[in-house]
């Protein structure tokens, strides 16, 4: 009979906080199985997010860690992803040892990737979030078409949930408030600098 995994798992310690470590993981302790080794929990779950068109073409991305250095490698990892994805019904892909939570909405495909430990549940809990904070900013119409036409409120709302892999919010209702005032407040400044003039 297996064991019932302790909750919540353990974070395998991967991204920023590695590595800046920058040196080798610690040691089993004795009687330990080396590849049982709890690690370290750490804040970067977040690997990246990024939106394809129904063909598979970047539309909006980010990446959180070095997994992917250049854009040519993010590409084609965008490329599997989506030629893995966007004919299945499923919610869930490992690929590549990660995990991918996704989303599809009208002609658009929508990705939280975290690393092959990463609770799905925390990775879908972000991807709830920016598709429904995406659909109040698009008054509804999360397509390429409107998507397009808002990039800049598609950041914004990206910025509120994660920063640098780090998840911040995952409530749709305090992102909105969070993009409204930060939008607030960019209009203040420039009808200040307006009047300055």
């Amino acid at each position: 009979m297996q064991r019932p995994e302790a909750w919540p798992r353990p974070h395998p310690g991967e991204g920023a906080a590695a590595a800046q470590a920058g040196g080798p993981a610690p040691p089993a302790q004795a009687g330990e199985p080396a590849g049982l080794r709890l690690q370290e929990p750490s804040l970067y779950t977040i690997k990246a997010v990024f939106i394809l068109d129904n063909d598979g073409h970047r539309l909006l991305a980010k990446y959180y860690d070095d997994t992917f250095p250049s854009m040519k490698e993010q590409m084609a990892f965008e490329k599997n992803v989506f030629n893995k994805t966007s004919r299945t019904d499923s919610e869930i892909a490992f690929f590549g040892g990660m995990t991918i939570v996704y989303k599809s909405s009208i002609d658009l495909f929508l990705y939280v990737v975290g690393s092959s430990h990463e609770n799905e549940l925390m990775l879908m809990s972000v991807l709830t979030c920016l598709f429904e904070s995406l659909n109040h900013v698009l008054r509804k119409n999360v397509e390429k078409r409107w998507l397009l036409e808002n990039m800049d409120g598609a950041f914004l709302v990206l910025d509120e949930i994660v920063d640098g892999g780090v998840i911040l919010e995952s409530d749709p209702q305090q992102v909105i408030q969070k993009v409204n005032f930060r939008v607030l407040q960019s209009a203040k400044e420039q009808i200040k600098w307006s009047l300055l003039k």
